[in-house]
């Protein structure tokens, strides 16, 4: 029985999100699979793949032929080289770590009902603006005042 590793597509129309499998070369694209040894989620920034090393190198080394979707994905992660004996590539990018969407309401909330000072938010232009004109309507000294009617000193 010939075995590849392959992608088996899954998600929404236009939103594809592919599980890396190990199946039966003769079934579909979307049939059985032997076993799940990854994930891949090309609409993600930067996308996700996430594969089971030691399960994949296991499939390699038995034989199992990777296509060629699959086959770089492993050159991406590493499991390629480290099958073949080749150097390691530089390490994926990673998506920075998401705020705690939680702890922030919670902090407005607590800001909101006066328990807690407010978060530091940067100072918009809005701002700016209005504390220009109250600076300019400031009441004018009597040299400024006697200078604007036109007198003469």
């Amino acid at each position: 029985m010939a075995v590849k590793i392959r992608l088996l597509r899954m998600g929404k129309i236009r939103n594809p999100q592919y599980r890396i499998v190990v199946a039966d070369s003769r079934t579909k694209r979307d049939g059985r699979a032997i076993e799940f040894v990854g994930i891949y989620q090309p609409k993600e920034h930067p996308s996700v793949i996430e594969v089971k090393s030691d399960r994949v190198q296991y499939w390699l080394s038995v034989g199992a032929q990777p296509s060629e979707a699959v086959q770089r994905l492993l050159e991406k992660t590493g499991d390629w080289q480290k099958f073949k004996g080749l150097p390691a590539p530089e390490p994926l990018k990673v998506a920075p770590e998401r705020a705690d969407r939680k702890a922030a309401y919670e902090a407005e909330a607590k800001a909101a009902a006066g328990l807690a000072e407010a978060p530091a938010k940067p100072a918009k232009k809005a701002a700016a603006k209005v504390e220009a004109p109250a600076e300019a309507e400031a009441p004018k000294t009597e040299e400024q005042a006697g200078g604007d009617s036109g007198e003469q000193a």
